[in-house]
């Protein structure tokens, strides 16, 4: 393990690294990654004022979005024959312009613990048993995550085992903010296969309804994007590229959705593996339980270049 120095001044910041290509993580605050980088160039955004975004519960780099990804639609849920009331005002809880509960229990309050550290791979794991983390989510289970680095490449593995008497539900997701060196925003080429594109009410909740989606190859322009997608199969290539840099997100296993953000006015955009809709513990739309026992993988990966 090789330690680096980072705004939060967490002693378990960990660089992995393979030929040109480096990563650096964070497992004292959620395993946040705050860089990707390749051939000196960075390609993570939302990564130079992780003191503030701390501070104020906002997401940056690639954060791991648990034990929800995206928005809820209310306060209460019931999964498994537990219910759950969220408080409107948590200080580990993030909310979204309308007060909905967004992306689960926040980065800077979840701390790690290293597995093992080489020089191209970190494991950690997080025991999901802490009574403040029950209060959120009362499912106990253990989450352990692998980050690989290959020369042009970042491997992302999420395991989660259901560790005592009751069935998890599984609806996390990852939120990664890219983005490429000197081109501006609106001569990023975007690629995106054909999905099925699910309807969002005016809070940006799925409805339930999907319609069909041709898939996107064009310059990203003034295009916003909010969007929630269902894959057509078990895997999926998005991608953005300009002016000879390229960076991919490959869906490889265990995440059937995901949501496209791109805001007009923000030099980044985020193409977020997610292993259920937003929502999903409410609705109960493509959520999956692990039985006691049992463990959940998924995988997803960057490619540069």
């Amino acid at each position: 393990m090789t330690a680096v120095p980072n705004a939060l001044d967490d002693p378990s910041a960990t660089r992995i690294a393979a030929a040109e290509t480096e990563a650096v993580f964070l497992p004292g605050h959620g395993m946040l990654g705050i860089s990707l980088r390749h051939q000196g160039i960075e390609y993570l955004r939302r990564n130079e004022e992780l003191t503030i975004f701390a501070e104020n519960n906002r997401t940056a780099g690639i954060p791991f979005l648990f034990p929800w990804a995206n928005r809820l639609a209310g306060f209460q849920y019931e999964v498994a024959g537990r219910g759950v009331t969220l408080s409107a005002h948590s200080s580990v809880l993030r909310y979204d312009e309308n007060g909905l509960p967004m992306h689960g229990m926040m980065w800077p309050h979840l701390a790690w613990s290293i597995v093992e550290a080489k020089a191209d791979s970190l494991i950690a794991s997080l025991d999901w048993s802490h009574p403040r983390c029950l209060v959120v989510f009362p499912y106990p289970c253990r989450l352990t995550m692998t980050a690989t680095v290959e020369p042009a490449s970042l491997t992302i593995e999420t395991e989660l085992a259901a560790t005592s008497d009751i069935p998890v539900p599984v609806s996390f997701g990852f939120h990664p903010y890219l983005g490429l060196p000197d081109v501006p925003r609106q001569e990023w080429h975007v690629h995106m296969p054909p999905m099925r594109h699910l309807v969002l009410d005016d809070r940006k909740i799925p409805t339930g309804r999907a319609e069909p989606f041709g898939g996107l190859d064009a310059p990203l322009g003034t295009r916003d994007f909010d969007d929630g997608f269902a894959l057509l199969g078990d895997k999926a290539t998005l991608s953005v590229a300009a002016d000879g840099h390229r960076i991919a997100v490959d869906l490889l296993e265990g995440y059937p959705y995901t949501q496209v953000y791109a805001p007009h006015d923000k030099d980044y955009l985020a193409f977020e593996p997610m292993t259920a809709p937003a929502n999903a513990l409410t609705s109960g739309d493509g959520l999956r339980l692990v039985p006691p026992g049992d463990t959940f993988r998924a995988k997803f990966r960057f490619r540069i270049g």
